[in-house]
């Protein structure tokens, strides 16, 4: 079992959002932009209820196939849940993906505001952790068994768990665009420091897929 950062699309300027999140902008104002390498494939549809056969099926459908295999549980902040802040007023937030997540797994939510948990149609089941990174990893663990836990974001979400050194493998798809502004990755953070190395470069059809793993001595 692994603690992994899979998919997680990026600018090439390092930003993994846009700027002012909100109902009408999930991902940010420009978002979608560094998301464009997921939008045209064949996973995407499935996900979506798209027919078996329409989608791309090249590299970057690989890339996102690959970025659901072994997953057991995922661990989002609060931001990838909604646009809800401060205390819950009602649970009638459900997520922005409708009655079934793509995720089909224990989902365990980051937030500072308790919650009841909430299942979804296709096995999804969203558990809301006050306790913080730690104690949200924990929880993971337990749930994903032998299989791995992926860190789903936001940005704020990824940094902490390595600045924590608690993630052992990243998959990042570097999208050939500019944001200038935004969510930034790399901020005070020192990969190297912390013991990661790119291990592999791949070309897909619109993003660049940069696979850094931490080395076992800092394990």
């Amino acid at each position: 079992m692994a603690v992994r950062v899979l998919g997680f699309s990026l600018s090439l300027d390092g930003f993994g959002a846009g700027p002012r999140q909100d109902l009408q902008n999930p991902l940010g104002v420009r978002g979608p932009e560094l998301m464009e390498w997921v939008f045209p494939t064949r996973s995407f549809a499935r996900m979506h209820g798209g027919q078996e056969e329409g989608g791309e099926t090249g590299v970057d459908n690989g890339m996102v196939e690959r970025s659901f295999d072994n997953v057991g549980a995922w661990i989002l902040g609060r931001n990838m849940f909604g646009p809800v802040r401060g205390p819950w007023p009602d649970e009638r937030w459900e997520g922005w993906w409708g009655e079934e997540p793509p995720y089909h797994v224990p989902v365990f939510v980051l937030t500072h505001h308790a919650r009841e948990p909430l299942a979804m149609k296709g096995g999804t089941e969203f558990r809301f952790v006050t306790g913080g990174i730690h104690a949200a990893l924990e929880q993971a663990k337990e749930a994903a068994g032998e299989r791995d836990v992926r860190i789903g974001g936001g940005v704020s979400t990824v940094r902490q768990y390595l600045q924590a050194g608690l993630v052992d493998a990243l998959h990042f798809a570097v999208r050939p665009v500019l944001m200038g502004q935004g969510e930034h990755m790399w901020t005070g953070l020192d990969l190297h420091a912390l013991g990661y190395q790119c291990a592999e470069v791949v070309q897909g059809e619109r993003a660049t897929h940069m696979f850094i793993r931490r080395s076992k001595k800092q394990q």
